[in-house]
């Protein structure tokens, strides 16, 4: 049944671009696997992407509403329709649109501190494959199929909880360390149901 989800998975255009981008990135770099760096700055830009993916979910998708109509139907296409289709395939993954220009500002960023190409490859490489996982962890959390793993089967527990339960927390979807750092992982029976959980457009009438 699994194989279902992971051909439906890698048949996304949006997954299928990153993938292919990945894989370019990782086969420049097996020149230079040898090169302790560049086994850190891949290990980096994972770890950026994890940081980035508590960050952005909860201070830029659950930001209010804006008023300008653009970045309104910006806000809607990246997560504030999300939450009112939670189960939509098309709203489940970031677009191209958004995520690449990002992972090119970071690269450019890494390529002016360091000066080196390959590390800058490396970096965004692991920035790609972190949200590679991200992207199957937030596909899987939506569809009905248990994950293989007990992390896993926390995790979409723990996502479902932010999408129908209380979308003030939780904001966490391949990790919760964020979220236990910074006092939004809750207690789930100890949270009151939101009415605003699954219309994030609502927050503007707080």
């Amino acid at each position: 049944m699994l194989r279902k989800y992971v051909k439906q998975y890698f048949s996304q255009f949006d997954v299928l671009v990153i993938c292919i981008l990945f894989a370019f990135g990782f086969l420049w770099l097996i020149p230079d696997m040898g090169r302790f760096y560049v086994w850190m700055a891949l290990a980096t830009g994972m770890l950026s992407y994890a940081v980035s993916e508590y960050l952005i979910h909860r201070f830029l998708f659950h930001m209010k509403p804006p008023r300008i109509r653009w970045l309104l139907t910006m806000m809607k296409r990246l997560h504030y329709d999300h939450h009112v289709f939670p189960d939509q395939l098309h709203l489940l993954f970031l677009p191209t649109w958004y995520s690449l220009p990002l992972i090119a500002i970071a690269g450019s960023m890494v390529f002016l501190i360091t000066r080196d190409f390959s590390l800058m490859v490396a970096f965004v490489t692991g920035i790609m494959g972190y949200l590679l996982y991200y992207e199957w962890a937030h596909y899987i959390a939506h569809q009905p199929v248990q994950p293989i793993t007990p992390w896993g089967r926390w995790m979409k527990k723990m996502h479902l909880w932010h999408h129908y339960k209380n979308e003030n927390y939780w904001y966490g979807v391949t990790n919760p360390a964020f979220d236990v750092l910074l006092g939004t992982f809750k207690n789930e029976k100890k949270v009151e149901r939101s009415s605003t959980a699954r219309n994030l457009e609502q927050n503007d009438m707080k």
